[in-house]
């Protein structure tokens, strides 16, 4: 058996340069052919050959002709948004979201179902999503559409394979969820995939939110934990085993209160929403655990906006734990802007003033040519719509689907 690099074959080349072609329609259109011969160095024969294909795959159109131009006119092409849809479903301890994106990434559908994550089993969960998940795929198929592909996102450690070693925010230990949601979906023709949500987030970010296109850049989560998803040189910073971005359990100080990690003091423990509503809202687990944050949310915001003493300054010193944690990334990965997601977004006006100062404070770099830190604009999808993404962006990256006779008819 031969090992190391292996000479590509001509249906590897094919591919690749389809995918260059989609690539180049996906941000310039609309555009010609000889837009794209010119500008990626493939001759025209090529281009034509290769745009004929996408054409024929419905994933490319053309959508008639300009004259703006010097000589004759040209047929231009955009993205087909038609043929094919993606679908993404984050799991949250309190909800689950679930959207589908068609290929130009255009919104087919966005759900949000109550979902009490902490009280339900492994299996249950898998049930739960898959119905979820099955929903809407059945929606998409109406639709005329393809499924590309199911990308779910969890709030755990999940490793290359699908599986939730650890996942504290739902009680789960080494769940293999894309098993069971196959099994669940009774072996479905298009992939199954599952991820961690902060992942998720930041590949939705990178090609969806208002700094599309940033080649460093990280999400960080706001939910029972905090996790943080990386994008450095332009593409999701998994590691070895897909356990990166597990910023929540930094130790920031030995000190302070315990984590779910066992360790004292860490980010988590410090400035996460659980830690932030038990120490505004007291009263609030009087009935037990809180499992469903946006009411407990909805009131802190309130009491923020009546400039309740109290309220303000918690939110201050959660400000600046966020602003050190975000200091360490910046330290280690220089990314330009870190976006705070999730239930974060509510109350960025008041975490966001003094986790800048942290954050200006306790990097090297120079303030004008820093990290940015900033507000998600996804709010709280950012997950789903980064799962409906990745399918999405596997095409670009030279994975094309077959068309099924429904969706060439």
């Amino acid at each position: 058996m031969q090992s190391g690099p292996q000479p590509a074959d001509l249906t590897d080349v094919r591919a690749t340069n389809l995918a260059v072609v989609l690539r180049y329609v996906r941000v310039h259109a609309p555009c010609s052919r000889a837009d794209i011969a010119a500008a990626t160095g493939l001759n025209k024969a090529t281009v034509s050959s290769l745009v004929a294909d996408l054409i024929d795959r419905r994933l490319i159109r053309e959508t008639g002709l300009t004259e703006h131009r010097i000589g004759r006119p040209a047929a231009m092409l955009v993205i087909d948004g038609d043929a094919y849809a993606a679908i993404g479903i984050e799991i949250s301890a309190d909800h689950l979201t679930a959207v589908a994106l068609d290929l130009a990434g255009g919104e087919v559908l966005s759900w949000q179902r109550a979902f009490t994550g902490l009280a339900a089993t492994p299996g249950r969960a898998a049930s739960t999503v898959a119905a979820l998940a099955s929903r809407a795929a059945a929606r998409v198929v109406r639709q005329g559409r393809q499924v590309l592909g199911l990308t779910v996102g969890v709030p755990g450690l999940v490793d290359h394979d699908g599986r939730v070693c650890r996942c504290p925010e739902l009680g789960w230990s080494d769940v293999d969820l894309r098993a069971d949601l196959q099994r669940a979906l009774r072996n479905p023709d298009y992939e199954v995939v599952v991820d961690n949500d902060a992942q998720l987030a930041a590949l939705a970010e990178q090609r969806h939110g208002q700094h599309a296109g940033t080649a460093n850049l990280v999400h960080l989560t706001g939910g029972a934990g905090i996790g943080a998803g990386l994008v450095v040189d332009g593409r999701l910073l998994h590691g070895a085993r897909g356990f990166t971005g597990e910023i929540g359990h930094l130790q920031l100080d030995p000190a302070g209160p315990p984590c779910r990690c066992g360790a004292n003091g860490c980010l988590e423990a410090l400035a996460g929403i659980p830690a932030l509503v038990r120490r505004v809202l007291p009263d609030a687990e009087a009935d037990g655990p809180v499992t469903d944050f946006a009411p407990e949310i909805d009131r802190v915001r309130a009491a923020a906006r009546a400039e309740d003493p109290a309220t303000l300054t918690a939110l201050a010193e959660i400000g600046r734990h966020l602003g050190t944690g975000v200091s360490i990334l910046a330290n280690l990965v220089n990314p330009e802007v870190v976006l705070l997601g999730g239930y974060f977004v509510p109350l960025v006006p008041w975490l966001l003033p003094a986790a800048q100062a942290q954050l200006a404070a306790r990097t090297m770099a120079p303030q004008a040519g820093g990290t940015q830190l900033a507000a998600s604009t996804l709010a709280g999808g950012a997950a789903a719509i980064g799962g409906a993404a990745r399918a999405i962006a596997a095409i670009d990256d030279g994975r094309m689907p077959t068309p099924t006779a429904k969706t060439t008819s």
